[in-house]
């Protein structure tokens, strides 16, 4: 088989639109998106989505869109130490997302991705009370990001994207049925390179 063959060009073109196809895009208006880019968290379908300046713009007010997209925030805020266990969840990789219906979903990574339950609305009121910054988190968008595995001790108010990236490294990092040897050092340099932005 020649270099020009069916095969060879098959491979080539393969190969010359993978990065086409790995261009993030915005999910509004398919433009091309830089690495650092907004997000918009669709109300509808309780998911992520990317977006462009422009688009992302169109949704930063509130009331922007009938209220199917929220602008997800930027904000991250590092909290002295939360006792979480006031809300009942055992795992020490998680967050809680207040969300716009008054309940409070908790989140935890696993290999398959976000595993997700409720928790009691109350046991959340009682723990802002505890810790008044928690009732500044925006429903939807925002959430405490918390990781006490191994004796480490974060506590973060974080947008939700950066809960979603965390997802992404544990699913990309987990080998076997333990997890293997690199996700926890990953995961904690997830953490180490949290920067703490208004």
């Amino acid at each position: 088989m020649t270099t020009d063959g069916a095969l060879a060009r098959l491979i080539r073109s393969s190969a010359e639109a993978t990065p086409a196809a790995e261009t993030e895009r915005c999910d509004l208006c398919a433009a091309p998106v830089p690495e650092e880019h907004r997000h918009l968290y669709d109300t509808a379908d309780d998911e992520v989505r990317c977006a462009c300046g422009p688009c992302s713009v169109l949704f930063a007010d509130s009331g922007a869109g009938d209220g199917h997209y929220r602008l997800v925030p930027r904000r991250r805020i590092r909290l002295p130490r939360v006792d979480t266990e006031i809300l009942g969840v055992p795992v020490g990789l998680v967050f809680f997302v207040p969300r716009s219906d008054g309940t409070v979903t908790a989140e935890g990574p696993s290999p398959a991705g976000a595993m997700r339950w409720e928790v009691d609305a109350g046991a959340w009121q009682r723990l802002t009370a505890t810790c008044p910054q928690l009732a500044s988190v925006e429903p939807d968008v925002e959430a405490l990001l918390v990781n006490t595995v191994h004796g480490l001790d974060h506590h973060w108010i974080v947008p939700v994207d950066d809960c979603y990236r965390m997802i992404a490294v544990v699913r990309r990092e987990w080998r076997g049925l333990s997890g293997g040897g690199r996700v926890w050092p990953a995961v904690e340099r997830f953490f180490d390179d949290l920067t703490e932005r208004p």
